[in-house]
């Protein structure tokens, strides 16, 4: 009985276990190849989709400066700007004037 149930293990281990252990293990090699794979795509896409979030937001940044403020506007500013720039430098011509003055009577 024991010579014959021998056989019997022997041969499922060869015809079934065998058979199957190897499937199993090619299940798996495949299923992580596939997985690796498509992580690697996922991977390029998700770059690929914040390449282009942040060139969408570079240019909708660059559309929210050019109509934000109007060139009218610039213009104001840039006049109203150098106007006081002006009076400053007129004060300032007058102060250095009135010390030269006073530096010439000391003298």
């Amino acid at each position: 009985m024991s010579d014959a149930s021998g056989i019997n293990l022997s041969w499922w281990i060869t015809v079934v276990e065998l058979p199957m252990l190897a499937a199993l293990f090619w299940l798996i090699w495949h299923v992580r190849q596939e997985s690796e794979e498509a992580l690697d795509r996922l991977h390029h896409l998700s770059e690929t989709a914040l390449t282009q979030m942040r060139e969408s937001l570079s240019a909708y940044k660059l559309e929210v400066a050019k109509t934000y403020v109007s060139v009218g506007y610039l213009k104001d500013i840039e006049r109203r700007l150098t106007d006081h720039l002006l009076r400053i430098d007129a004060k300032l011509d007058g102060a250095a004037l009135i010390q030269s003055e006073r530096m010439g009577d000391r003298r």
